[in-house]
């Protein structure tokens, strides 16, 4: 079994080194592809000079959205034959202890989601407004699809090729943080065995959030077109 860790960027110069690193520590043989978005502060050059041969670059030329990221990651990660793939953030939010056991319980699930909310809340330097954010976010977007998971928005997945194949994640239009959304409904939707793995979130000390307006509008609308898929499908 080939696996690969997946890191899409974008002005993470001061987080990706110490990323990788530690995913490299860990108890499992395992590959790394950042994505870069041609990041201004020099991410991918600081990436190209690590050279290491489990470390691989994708560069693209403009910032493009992290649903293209990921789908231009997948794409990558499936041409050259990787088994099972993990999706995590290069801010040191997502702790990468959580690899193995996350690649583990691949062999008896399709998903595997990093959840913030499995076993209570587990998230560490997020002031109480975001929490209600995030929290309410999830229970909307759970509400109106029927995805029955905690944390839909989870951004620290484990997927099997094959899952990603039978989804078609090619064809996922979100572009934001919506991908997360959309990528997990269509596994669902599709009877795909998901669980949630309960993880720890530590909010980012070092450099910006990507969170904006326009990201969170395109999950509240795109919220509403899935739960009107999800009726479609019922009533056939």
């Amino acid at each position: 079994m080939r696996n690969i860790v997946i890191l899409p960027t974008y002005n993470e110069s001061k987080n990706i080194v110490k990323t990788i690193d530690l995913i490299l520590e860990q108890k499992i043989d395992v590959d790394i592809l950042v994505i870069d978005d041609n990041s201004p502060d020099n991410t991918a050059a600081i990436v190209e000079g690590l050279k290491n041969n489990k470390i691989f670059l994708l560069k693209r030329e403009t910032k493009k959205g992290l649903g293209s990221a990921y789908v231009d990651g997948f794409k990558w990660c499936i041409k050259k034959n990787y088994d099972k793939i993990i999706q995590m953030d290069a801010d040191l939010s997502h702790d990468p202890i959580e690899i193995v056991p996350m690649f583990g319980l691949l062999d008896k699930n399709d998903l595997v989601i990093g959840s913030r909310y499995e076993g209570g809340l587990r998230v560490i330097n997020w002031p109480i407004q975001r929490l209600y954010i995030s929290y309410f976010a999830n229970l909307y977007a759970k509400v109106i699809t029927g995805v029955p998971v905690k944390d839909l928005t989870a951004g620290f997945k484990a997927w099997k090729v094959e899952t990603l194949k039978k989804i078609k994640y090619n064809e996922c239009s979100s572009q934001g943080y919506c991908f997360q959304i959309e990528t997990t409904f269509r596994a669902h939707q599709k009877g795909c065995k998901l669980v949630e793995h309960p993880i720890v979130f530590t909010d980012r000390t070092v450099g910006e959030s990507k969170m904006s307006k326009a990201v969170m509008m395109e999950a509240v609308i795109k919220v509403w077109l899935f739960g009107f898929w999800r009726l479609l499908r019922l009533k056939r």
